[in-house]
């Protein structure tokens, strides 16, 4: 698609969802995508709104830069502020969802006997950082929380009150909580969570990389985490990378200091008000258009009919076509009732879960699908067998799964091949 009157886009009706749609995004048309989750894919008119962007920027840097970029990057804070249920001041962006939790996480003073805990399930960069500050000192304790599926959300509440009631009550516990798990795609109980945080005097910290866009009616008014990260890039349709950090007022003077440290950083024993907002609108010079072109994300989304709408259309074709694509694969999907589910669907694959999961293996999936057949959907291994995420976005049908499936039939039949024949040349 050439150059697009968006004045003229917007004053028509939107195509039907599914493939008339892909026409609006610089997908190959012949590619089956079905992976949306793990880096968002931005629609034409807002590639082209930050292309005319960083054009009038260029233009004139000093311009932009010293007088004209501050009122737009408020409007943007404004906006995914009222979308989030937030106050303006409590919201600001940061390049995505890994940074935004380092930011919580490196700005607590942790002392000896404080603990953080994680998950099997947590993204591997925050288990990393988890783990990075649990190496040095003061080195506080890791508390591993286990979440294996299949299971139920009163499972998982009843097990995490359980866990963070038997935490030392001695010290700072911080709790690090997906809202909607990467890896296998899955919305948790995060709202009730949160409460049992609160219950017992833990901090909440929400890993929301995948909510935004994908979970409708979000309040963090009244769901009131300590904190809550999430990606406008992936299912937002913002151009790549953005992500919101959310810290409500009672919990901003913990972020001392931006990542990195803005110049307008004022040591906390100097502090005569709020140091929070102003240290993210500056912290080096970087290319703003991703932060500044989120209303034209949230205008192509409302010309599409609005949150709800998307999402309708999205998690239905999620629940069929995981059931087809696990249909095709002779095997099942993770959640068939559906209580984890948003537009994320894990089927298993018919590939061996003795096989354990390694670099070169990873390799040879990533390669025998994409290059190999143009199609892809997140694969990976959890409690002893593997699966394949399927994201649904706006412009997928459900021949998308027919495809899909095909193509990882052949692609575990012939990865397995070679595994074994491998495993045969090393013996």
């Amino acid at each position: 698609m050439d150059h697009i009157d968006l004045d003229a886009l917007y004053a028509s009706t939107p195509p039907p969802f599914g493939p008339p749609l892909k026409r609006y995004f610089r997908l190959d048309p012949n590619f089956v995508a079905l992976n949306n989750g793990s880096y968002g894919t931005p629609p034409i008119p807002v590639l082209q709104a930050a292309s005319t962007l960083s054009e009038t920027i260029e233009v004139n840097p000093d311009l932009f830069h010293k007088l004209k970029y501050m009122s737009m990057l408020i409007e943007s804070r404004e906006k995914v502020a009222k979308l989030i249920g937030a106050k303006t001041d409590e919201v600001v962006f940061v390049s995505n969802a890994s940074t935004g939790i380092n930011t919580v996480l490196r700005n607590f003073e942790w002392e000896e006997g404080d603990v953080i805990v994680i998950s099997n399930t947590t993204y591997g960069s925050i288990f990393k950082t988890s783990q990075s500050l649990s190496d040095t000192p003061p080195h506080p304790t890791l508390s591993f929380f286990p979440i294996n599926f299949p299971t139920t959300p009163e499972a998982i509440l009843t097990s995490f009150r359980e866990h963070i009631q038997a935490l030392p009550k001695k010290g700072k516990r911080v709790a690090v909580i997906d809202s909607i798990i990467s890896n296998p795609g899955a919305l948790l109980p995060w709202k009730e969570m949160v409460k049992i945080c609160k219950e017992e005097g833990v901090y909440s910290v929400i890993d929301a990389a995948h909510s935004i866009g994908q979970e409708v009616g979000i309040d963090l008014g009244k769901a009131d985490p300590d904190f809550w990260i999430s990606n406008c890039h992936k299912w937002l349709h913002a151009k790549r990378s953005v992500a919101v950090l959310y810290v409500p007022e009672r919990n901003q003077h913990i972020i001392k200091s931006s990542i990195p440290t803005s110049h307008t950083y004022i040591s906390p024993a100097n502090r005569t008000g709020p140091n929070f907002v102003e240290q993210f609108e500056w912290n080096g010079t970087i290319d703003f258009t991703s932060f500044i072109t989120v209303p034209d994300a949230l205008k192509f989304r409302a010309w599409l009919g609005g949150e709800e709408k998307i999402n309708e259309y999205c998690h239905d074709l999620a629940l069929k076509g995981g059931k087809r694509l696990a249909e095709i694969l002779g095997t099942s999907v993770m959640d068939p009732e559906g209580e984890f589910t948003l537009n994320m669907v894990n089927v298993e694959l018919p590939f061996p879960g003795t096989i354990p999961f390694s670099k070169n293996l990873n390799i040879a999936f990533l390669k025998a699908m994409i290059e190999g057949h143009n199609a892809f959907s997140a694969v990976f291994r959890h409690n002893g067998k593997w699966w394949t995420r399927a994201s649904v976005q706006v412009w997928n049908e459900m021949e998308d799964f027919e495809k899909l499936g095909k193509a990882w039939l052949e692609v575990c039949r012939d990865v397995l091949e070679e595994v074994r024949k491998n495993e045969g040349t090393e013996q």
